[in-house]
């Protein structure tokens, strides 16, 4: 989440209208508009390792995973870029530009966004009916958390998954082993220096 612009009266079809002539993404709250934060490496490859595994494992089902530069409208007051989701609703599969249905959602946690992906972006997912599950991953600290709606009372549920073989999202069926998470994040290691042959060679 980047820097919150204020704009008195700003509804949201005014700010996808506006939106359309910006360079960059925005995500809109209660009339507010948040430049995103151009993403770093590791956030990019861990969100790609969860899109290639969903799709791998939703190949052939009335399911989409999505990715970054998708809208998630929420509602009239609220619309963001989830970095990575998963839709088997029949209306977002006909759909080119917001997606309103959402099954699961996972986001890349940075420490520019952390705390807004946990709190208050979280608040506003919950109120997506369609929600089965929300997951977290930071790459810095190999964190993975789940929060899984309860059917019965519509709860959302803590699952650590962080010292956990597999993340388990129950709502697409799909085991994610952790080193599939975070595969390519780690920076290769440097290669030696050639030797220098001894003097007089």
């Amino acid at each position: 989440m980047g820097h919150a612009l204020r704009q008195p009266g700003f509804s949201l079809e005014d700010f996808l209208a506006w939106e359309e002539t910006q360079p960059e993404r925005h995500e809109y709250l209660h009339g507010e508009t948040f430049a995103m934060v151009g993403a770093r490496r590791v956030h990019n490859l861990v969100a790609g390792n969860l899109y290639m595994v969903f799709r791998q494992h939703l190949r052939g089902t009335p399911c989409a995973v999505l990715m970054e530069t998708m809208k998630l409208r929420v509602a009239d007051d609220a619309l963001f870029y989830p970095d990575v989701f998963v839709t088997c609703d029949r209306q977002d599969l006909r759909t080119e530009r917001e997606f309103t249905a959402p099954t699961l959602i996972a986001e890349v946690l940075s420490p520019s966004t952390e705390a807004y992906d946990r709190g208050q972006k979280f608040a506003q997912y919950r109120r997506l009916p369609s929600l089965r599950e929300y997951v977290l991953v930071s790459p810095e600290t190999r964190e993975v958390l789940l929060f899984r709606r309860d059917s019965a009372h519509g709860l959302f549920t803590l699952h650590d998954f962080s010292t956990a073989p597999a993340l388990e999202c129950a709502s697409i069926g799909c085991t994610v082993p952790l080193v599939d998470v975070f595969e390519g994040i780690d920076p290769l290691p440097d290669e030696p220096s050639a030797e220098m042959p001894p003097s007089g060679a």
